[in-house]
């Protein structure tokens, strides 16, 4: 053939040749298997018949109002137990939510009002405002009456959740009376956040009295924080209030910088009131599940607050390469407790929480990034979580699987309910969702 005439089509192929080679590498890198296909038939089993089941067949208490949170590792209930608002509000928390998500398997509005109930009427100070911190399971009795901003941020969230689900406008009502008083009485205009630990009529509480996270009546903690940043965000999603996104926003500054040890690439838990860390002792320490969880909860407080989450990418990849480093198990899947600085985990039990947050995040950052790593944990975790985790003989998730493979604790208790394995599922199935719908409009 004429060399003349085949010089422009050789042009034109490698013109070809390079537009294909940018195109694949700027785009995500999709799995040839459709994920959703895959995993979300997997993770609707176990939301609607390992867990949802479990909670509304079990935990409704339509004597004294609230839920029964006290169950052995078969799911046989051990007694009526107390009522500590962590739990309760996280339980009405997640059958709001899955009414919200329309799942009709029960009647979840339902047993989202018979807790949310309980938390007004029994539960709520009338008097001085604020959550009690625990009761008898009437109701009746406060049995620890001061007041943590831990148990107060996850009441806003589930009330603020319940709104959502109801559009209750009484429950709107209240979520934004509770919140006015949070910013009068525990807000930090100073030093940014909130004050954690007070007595019951939100005077401070005595400096030598040990709060109920542990540490001193003085401390601020990443936890607490960590909790009243997605409480803030589905109140802002409920309000739209502009006090509440500023509120949000310093949330967002002080999970992103304030609590981020920047020489390790970590988050420490401890901190005096004008945020210096408390790094001595039992406090040198890294929680890789909250390092993990604290990622995916700023990507959401960012879409909800109408931020774009890139600038912290940094930060993210340098949380989770951490926790690779030092806390995962890369051959069975899933992430460690704990560990010291700079050095594997000791603690190397695996709890029902940790690997429900690394499923969020990992998926989180496989939408973000498209890199296969992240996939990758994701894929092994779940592995782990349904071959390990999952009781599907008794209900809901063993509460820890020990270095040697045993399943130990009970189903549910004063700080284990559906909370973090309920709501990995439904922002799981979520995520994998809108991933299937950016590959389909990529084509």
């Amino acid at each position: 053939m004429n060399p003349t005439i085949m010089r422009p089509f050789r042009q034109r192929l490698w013109l070809l040749l390079i537009l294909a080679s940018l195109l694949s590498s700027s785009a995500v890198a999709w799995p040839e298997e459709p994920l959703a296909k895959t995993y979300s038939p997997r993770l609707e089993k176990i939301l609607r018949e390992n867990i949802a089941a479990f909670w509304y067949s079990k935990s409704l208490d339509t004597r004294n109002g609230g839920y029964l949170i006290n169950f052995d590792h078969r799911g046989v209930p051990k007694a009526e137990g107390t009522k500590m608002i962590v739990t309760q509000a996280r339980t009405v928390w997640l059958f709001s939510r899955l009414a919200r998500a329309g799942y009709k398997d029960g009647d979840y509005l339902k047993a989202a009002t018979l807790g949310y109930r309980f938390l007004r009427d029994k539960m709520w100070d009338a008097r001085n405002g604020g959550f009690y911190w625990e009761v008898d399971a009437t109701g009746t009795q406060k049995l620890k009456s001061r007041k943590h901003l831990y148990g107060q941020a996850f009441g806003l969230y589930a009330i603020s959740e319940y709104y959502l689900a109801s559009r209750d406008q009484e429950a709107l009502d209240f979520a934004i009376k509770f919140f006015d008083l949070l910013e009068a009485r525990s807000h930090d205009k100073t030093y940014g956040g909130y004050v954690e630990f007070f007595n019951e009529d939100w005077s401070p509480a005595p400096p030598e009295e040990t709060p109920y996270l542990g540490g001193k009546a003085s401390y601020k903690l990443m936890n607490t924080h960590l909790h009243l940043l997605e409480a803030l965000t589905t109140f802002y999603r409920a309000t739209r209030l502009p006090a509440a996104r500023e509120r949000l926003l310093e949330l967002i500054h002080i999970q992103t910088s304030a609590v981020v040890r920047k020489n390790l690439g970590a988050c420490t838990d401890k901190y005096e009131r004008d945020w210096r860390p408390v790094l001595d002792g039992e406090y040198a320490r890294v929680s890789y599940g909250h390092d993990i969880e604290n990622i995916w909860l700023v990507i959401d407080a960012c879409e909800a607050a109408g931020l774009s989450a890139y600038p912290f990418m940094d930060l993210f990849r340098a949380l989770f390469d951490y926790a690779l480093k030092y806390g995962y198990d890369a051959e069975n899947g899933g992430f460690f407790y704990t560990g010291p600085f700079n050095q594997p985990a000791d603690d190397r039990r695996k709890d029902w929480w940790v690997e429900a947050e690394t499923l969020v995040s990992s998926l989180y950052m496989y939408r973000m990034t498209g890199e296969p790593k992240y996939l990758d944990v994701f894929r092994r975790t779940f592995d782990f979580v349904e071959r390990q985790m999952v009781d599907w003989e008794h209900g809901e998730w063993h509460a820890t699987i020990t270095p040697d493979g045993r399943a130990q604790g009970d189903k549910a208790h004063q700080w284990k309910a559906g909370y973090h394995n309920g709501r990995a599922m439904i922002e799981c199935l979520g995520l994998l969702a809108a991933l299937e719908k950016t590959k389909t409009d990529s084509r």
